[in-house]
């Protein structure tokens, strides 16, 4: 039987891979800690998703620490944003995790959301304690994040840079994110992964489509699993019974790999 546990949380700050402090939060159960884990949020998000902190109690419920930061330019976290792009958030999870292995204890398991279930894909051979990986809603490309402001992009690269509305907020975007994401080849790290993968991802998704999980579980190799998340939309907000499903499988799966 597994032994339930209170949940606290901690405010971290740390070095970031630009330079600069970003917020952090660890999250894990009052007492004897098994394994910790590191999640990378949503393009444009932050740590502090309710999907997020859901998955949070249920990991310390089952005696797992989650480890959490709003990348370079985002939520609580210095640096510009129009600066970041996806090479920068990977560099940002690896720096994360030499700070858990210096400073709490390496993440076994990684848990990335929509970009940064692909990020994370890409950021986890870096990190060698790292048993396990799962993406929610991710891309199988990089490139897949233009669309969110594709009726830009020929104003960022005509003239370099462009504010852009993404989930309602103005955003500054610069053409290197968009050469960044272009020259990333998020395939062969899949293939290349040789750790177990869990792909969560909703039929109907209108973010990132339904066929991303299909691209990514076929370029992955076994042990690999799939659970559809059933009417669920991209950022687990419209039915809070969606991010605790994902929640409660997230750490049924995990606890075999601790």
């Amino acid at each position: 039987m597994i032994e339930r546990h209170v949940m606290k949380s901690e405010k971290v700050v740390f070095t970031g891979s630009q330079g600069f402090e970003l917020s952090a939060r660890f999250d894990s159960p009052d007492e004897n800690i098994r394994a910790c884990a590191l999640f990378a949020h949503c393009f444009t998000c932050g740590k502090d998703l309710n999907a997020i902190n859901r998955i949070a109690r249920a990991l310390a419920a089952d005696g797992i620490g989650l480890f959490r930061f709003d990348f370079t330019g985002l939520g609580l976290s210095n640096g510009d944003f129009a600066n970041t792009n996806f090479s920068s958030n990977v560099d940002d999870l690896v720096v994360a995790a030499d700070y858990m292995r210096e400073r709490l204890s390496a993440p076994t398991i990684m848990i990335g959301h929509s970009l940064g279930g692909a990020a994370t894909l890409v950021a986890a051979s870096q990190i060698p304690e790292v048993k396990a990986v799962a993406t929610i809603g991710a891309p199988f490309d990089s490139e897949n994040v233009l669309k969110q402001f594709q009726n830009d992009l020929d104003a960022i690269e005509a003239d370099g840079e462009a504010e852009v509305m993404l989930a309602g907020r103005p955003f500054k975007m610069k053409k290197q994110f968009i050469e960044d994401a272009r020259s990333q080849n998020v395939a062969d790290h899949i293939g290349a992964l040789k750790k177990p993968l869990l792909v969560m991802h909703s039929p109907i998704d209108e973010t990132v489509g339904i066929d991303h999980a299909r691209k990514i579980y076929e370029a992955a190799k076994h042990p690999k699993s799939y659970v559809s998340l059933d009417k669920a939309d991209h950022l687990l907000m419209k039915n809070p019974s969606d991010g605790q499903y994902v929640a409660r499988v997230l750490s049924a799966w995990a606890s075999q790999y601790i």
